[in-house]
């Protein structure tokens, strides 16, 4: 019996457990009084459900059952110590009303603490049920202590109906007051957290339109970086005469054709930004000649991985600007990229003039430093130092993300 008892204890916990979890579970519930109670505890807020939870989830099983038991030692010492206050012949009535009492505190002041919202506006109506309610009872106790004296209900009611209804209204008071100062205490825990998480959920929201407000001023300042420059190689060609005018413009319709999608897009694909690349070096291979040699890496499994648009283009227009061109004889690009654990590296590494040529970070790398900033909040790096051998290696070190090695 004992068993069966336990198990439906256990079932009823997780039943609840689930329901503050997912309030939809209540409507696959059968009809009846679980199924009305479980659409008391679906209309709960989102706050009330997640602290009704954790309290739950806290004292279920063994621990609620060690509580209970130390709460019936003490309300049973409270009994003893009552009988010794006030001597009588029955200690097993007086234990047995000191507990009767206190669990029924109890189980109130839990209603107060989890069903404080429902108190609102409710404390003089609440107070009131419970101060009838008690002397109610307490006339009905008046009445079976009498009965059992001996003596008539109609004596009884002429001598202690009075004592009996100042008792009642008093036990009620006990625990109507607390009971609406626990409520009320609650629900402004409660109005406080609310302002709160709706403060938090409004500065979350301010800082993602900031932040994608500067993502796209950054993306506006780099279209125009690539386009102006390339076509100036253009120009330059084409005022020398050179040969090669017609092949650059060629590469640059290439390259444009290219750039069209990604320059609107926040992310694309390696293998898109690779394609993007190459487009790019063809142009500059077109105008530089044999200055300039370039071999691009990408390994199959990395082609669908998930990166910001552009960013590997910028860094090899910063090494042909400042290492390849600066350069007498010019120089080669070496452009990868590979898994490294959970990360994505790309590299761009030129055997141009080096470091010491390099004027500064420049508006490009800032631009790629303060992107990577806002979209991965400091989980992603650029780097850029001596490459060996010579020349630069700038370096985007970022989060894995999409393709076959990312997942």
């Amino acid at each position: 019996m004992w068993n069966r008892i336990v198990a439906w204890h256990t079932g009823w916990e997780e039943e609840q457990i689930r329901l503050l979890e997912d309030p939809g579970y209540a409507e696959s519930l059968p009809p009846g009084l679980r199924r009305r109670m479980a659409d008391k505890v679906a209309r709960m807020s989102p706050v009330e459900r997640e602290q009704l939870r954790a309290f739950g989830a806290a004292y279920r099983g063994r621990a609620g059952y060690v509580v209970t038991g130390k709460l019936l030692l003490l309300l049973t010492a409270l009994g003893c110590a009552l009988h010794l206050v006030f001597p009588s012949d029955a200690l097993l009535g007086q234990v047995l009303l000191a507990n009767g009492i206190g669990l029924l505190a109890a189980f109130a002041f839990m209603i107060a603490y989890f069903n404080y919202r429902r108190m609102v506006g409710k404390g003089l109506r609440i107070t009131l049920i419970l101060v009838l309610c008690a002397m109610l009872g307490s006339l009905i106790g008046a009445g079976l202590g009498a009965h059992e004296k001996g003596i008539s209900l109609s004596m009884a009611m002429e001598t202690r109906w009075l004592k009996a209804l100042l008792m009642g209204a008093g036990a009620g008071l006990l625990f109507a007051v607390p009971m609406a100062v626990v409520g009320a205490l609650r629900n402004q825990q409660f109005q406080a957290l609310t302002a709160k998480l709706e403060l938090d959920a409004e500065r979350h929201r301010a800082a993602r339109e900031l932040s994608e407000a500067r993502l796209r001023l950054l993306h506006a300042q780099i279209e125009p970086h690539f386009l102006f420059n390339t076509l100036g190689a253009v120009q330059q060609l084409a005022e020398q005469g050179a040969p090669r005018a017609a092949e650059l413009t060629a590469n640059l319709i290439a390259f444009l054709r290219a750039s069209l999608a990604e320059m609107r897009s926040e992310r694309v694909t390696l293998a898109a930004d690779f394609a993007l690349v190459e487009a790019y070096l063809q142009v500059m291979s077109a105008r530089l000649g044999s200055r300039l040699h370039y071999r691009l890496a990408l390994p199959n499994a990395l082609g669908a991985a998930s990166v910001p648009s552009m960013m590997l283009l910028t860094l090899v227009e910063n090494a042909i600007k400042h290492g390849i061109e600066p350069a007498l004889r010019g120089g080669s690009i070496h452009v990868s990229a590979r898994r490294d654990g959970e990360r994505l590296r790309l590299s761009v590494h030129d055997s141009g003039a080096g470091m010491a040529d390099l004027p500064g970070a420049g508006q490009g790398l800032e631009n790629v430093r303060n992107r990577l900033q806002l979209m991965y909040a400091g989980q992603a790096t650029l780097s850029v130092q001596d490459g060996a051998g010579g020349g630069v290696l700038a370096e985007i070190v970022l989060p894995c993300a999409g393709g076959e090695d990312a997942a």
